[in-house]
């Protein structure tokens, strides 16, 4: 089975824990349906978070809906003057027999102006 990246963004309306869980697992949800993928199609998640976000892990977003025994990493973006605030962004690691052509990378809300050319 082909490895693919699957690519997608978040902004966060405020700094909260339970809003960014509620956010994260949207992104991550809209990722997994528009790709046709279920748990056992990821192989790892990479999220980045501005340096805006202290309130939670974007991680423990992906545990609470159930993404338990895949690999998680969190990292934080570079503070960048002039920069959108308050993003989360995912990469995501999956197996899928879509061409690279045919991955759909999801861009929600305000965060589709972060990449106008990809987003769907």
């Amino acid at each position: 089975m082909p490895v693919r990246a699957v690519r997608g963004a978040v902004q966060l309306e405020r700094d909260e824990s339970g809003h960014m869980d509620e956010q994260v697992a949207r992104l991550l949800s809209a990722i997994m349906e528009r790709n046709g993928l279920g748990a056992d199609d990821l192989i790892s998640i990479w999220f980045t978070a501005t340096p805006d976000l202290h309130s939670d892990f974007p991680a423990a977003a992906a545990r609470g809906i159930g993404i338990v025994d895949v690999p998680l990493i969190c990292a934080q973006e570079l503070d960048i003057e002039g920069a959108m605030p308050r993003v989360v962004r995912i990469l995501a690691h999956i197996e899928s027999d879509l061409p690279r052509s045919e991955i759909a990378h999801v861009y929600l809300g305000a965060a589709a102006a972060l990449r106008k050319d990809i987003a769907q």
